[in-house]
């Protein structure tokens, strides 16, 4: 049987990087063929998190390809049926707002567009400060469309912010092996 291959995005929530990473790493064991793409911020931004090069170096280790982070480079993701799902870790709420609309004006948002065209499963793992606000709608939206699936996310700092959600990323290979299946992994709010 053929081990499915995943595409791995990562969007410009620089502070869940770390255990993002680490998901990814789990994840790896499981599907050892990861394809990682980037947005152009998360690509080429510096944040106080690290330099945007560390970043690429370990998710390029990880996973053993080039990142893809153009349009260009993600395009053929769908017409060429190159991937079986694709993670979007983290999902920030720019990306979910685009994806909710249908907007591919990215590399991320592009990558999903041409892999929905092949009725594969999309993984999102929320990060986003208005997820229980501007974003809330869209999320709805998303949870809702057929192919999406989420990785459990909760209020990450209800007191500080108390419209902010983050997914929790220990939850990133089990969500992934349902998706696989066409299976939410419950519950989906923590």
């Amino acid at each position: 049987m053929k081990q499915p291959v995943l595409g791995f995005a990562m969007c410009g929530s620089f502070c869940t990087y770390q255990p993002v990473l680490e998901a990814l790493e789990e994840l790896h064991t499981v599907f050892p063929d990861i394809i990682p793409i980037m947005s152009g911020a998360s690509f080429e931004t510096d944040s106080r998190f690290g330099p945007a090069e560390d970043f690429r170096a370990r998710l390029q280790k990880i996973c053993g390809h080039e990142i893809l982070h153009t349009i260009p480079e993600v395009e053929p993701i769908g017409p060429k049926a190159l991937l079986d799902a694709l993670v979007i870790a983290p999902c920030t709420g720019n990306t979910i707002a685009k994806l909710a609309n249908g907007i591919a004006d990215t590399s991320v948002t592009l990558a999903a567009k041409a892999h929905l065209r092949n009725e594969a499963p999309i993984i999102l793992a929320v990060s986003t400060n208005d997820a229980l606000a501007a974003n809330a709608a869209n999320i709805g939206a998303l949870l809702n469309r057929k192919h999406y699936y989420f990785v459990p996310f909760r209020q990450d700092s209800p007191q500080k912010k108390p419209r902010s959600m983050v997914a929790d990323f220990t939850k990133l290979t089990d969500t992934v092996c349902l998706a696989l299946q066409g299976e939410q992994i419950q519950p989906i709010l923590l």
